[in-house]
């Protein structure tokens, strides 16, 4: 039992939870990039160089032969999944960049003076008094 109480304290913690919210989200977001990229960006691309579709793009190293599927390399689909990383790169980029803007303006917030001891009120005092004198 207690190695189950051990994790179920780690799972709990508050930054696993954030963590797993995280990759979840990032998750759907990397499926909503390929989307975009896959469903509107790359056919007007394929339209202008010539009405190409991506992901057909490929190299035959080898023919079929009977059942035997092709050799290839898919070097269309290789251009299609290194866009979705340069835009999910620049996303995060984004994110980062405002997050450290965010923390860079709460670290230079001027901080309240500390209020004065019981020994510099009384010097104050003192100080005042014989000003005054």
């Amino acid at each position: 039992m207690g190695m189950l109480k051990e994790f179920k304290a780690f799972a709990m913690k508050g930054n696993v939870v954030d963590m797993a919210v995280g990759i979840v989200i990032g998750a759907a977001f990397g499926k909503i990039v390929t989307s975009v990229v896959n469903d509107i960006i790359m056919p007007p691309i394929g339209l202008l160089v010539g009405g190409v579709n991506f992901s057909e793009l490929q190299v035959v190293l080898k023919e079929a032969v009977g059942e035997t599927a092709a050799v290839t390399i898919n070097y269309g689909n290789f251009i299609q999944v290194l866009i979705d990383f340069i835009i999910i790169a620049f996303a995060i980029f984004m994110v980062v960049k405002a997050m450290n803007a965010a923390k860079k303006k709460e670290a230079t917030a001027p901080a309240a003076p500390p209020a004065p001891s019981k020994e510099e009120v009384l010097l104050a005092e003192i100080r005042d008094l014989l000003k005054n004198k």
